[in-house]
């Protein structure tokens, strides 16, 4: 793994895909070749490796150098948690703030999870959010949306290697267009939100993923500001709107001055908003007065 991460580091790659550094990446491929979860046991990591072994790791880490694939597209699975999710180029690759949020199950907005009956994960990609919310709210029916009908067969394998088919629909929609009368308590969503000079700047790791599941147009709010716009009518009373963005919270807090969005601490700061449909509707309604 030290000498994966110093080649790593050598060849200046870019990360950000399930792991932030050189070394992260390194434990991950080899664990992988190891047939190993992340975050082995120190027993586990002071065992010897094979020769044999061995030679797989190197093999993983030439491909990472060479190809600058992402790790989750090289070994086709990417974790959330202690979930694992299978990928390809077909969908971007499972990482999501959201998730951390859904671990504890969206906590202290939601004060009680059998409470919430209907989820909707909107831009679902590979299906990991809307496999998140089955595990954090045990009496909820789910629906996972995409636009991309390849996105979609990746999150059918998801669905279906999870066990949760009987609790997860998937329906191919361009946002809410396909969910007319769908209403629901949770409504959580991953969207586009890179913007358009960020898009020319990205490393060839990310050229690899879906740019439809990337570009969020010039200020990187053309979808964030649709799904504000359109969610309140898909919500439940007292239901809440959950909407990660990255690093673009002054400019969404610009865009929609008079929401009083609440942004919960992630491991990336406040990379994700909160908002419950009344405050949506009270918005709205004024603005249209």
């Amino acid at each position: 793994m030290r000498e994966g991460a110093r080649r790593f580091r050598r060849a200046r790659l870019a990360f950000g895909h399930g792991s932030v550094s050189a070394t992260a990446e390194a434990a991950w491929l080899a664990l992988h070749a190891l047939h190993l979860p992340p975050g082995a046991t120190p027993c586990v990591m002071s065992r010897a490796v094979a020769p044999g072994t061995a030679e797989r790791i190197l093999h993983l880490f030439e491909r990472r150098i060479r190809e600058r694939k992402p790790a989750a597209y090289l070994t086709h699975e990417a974790w959330l948690g202690d979930l694992r999710f299978f990928v390809d180029e077909r969908a971007i690759v499972p990482r999501s703030h959201i998730a951390g949020l859904l671990r504890t199950g969206l906590v202290p907005w939601i004060s009680k999870p059998g409470r919430v009956k209907s989820v909707l994960d909107l831009c679902a990609g590979s299906g990991s959010l809307a496999i998140l919310s089955a595990h954090a709210f045990p009496d909820a029916q789910i629906d996972a949306a995409d636009i991309s009908t390849p996105a979609l067969e990746i999150a059918r394998r998801n669905v279906r290697e999870h066990r949760l088919g009987r609790r997860i629909r998937l329906v191919k929609s361009d946002l809410f267009s396909k969910l007319q009368g769908k209403h629901y308590d949770l409504i959580v969503c991953n969207p586009p939100y890179v913007t358009t000079a960020s898009m020319r700047r990205l490393p060839p790791e990310y050229r690899y993923e879906p740019e439809l599941a990337l570009a969020g147009g010039a200020d990187g709010l053309d979808v964030v500001r649709r799904i504000v716009a359109e969610s309140g009518a898909h919500l439940n009373p007292r239901g809440l709107l959950v909407v990660e963005v990255g690093r673009g919270r002054r400019r969404v807090e610009r865009m929609f001055s008079t929401i009083p969005f609440i942004w919960p601490d992630t491991d990336a700061g406040s990379a994700v908003f909160v908002i419950e449909r009344e405050e949506i509707d009270r918005v709205l309604a004024r603005s249209i007065s």
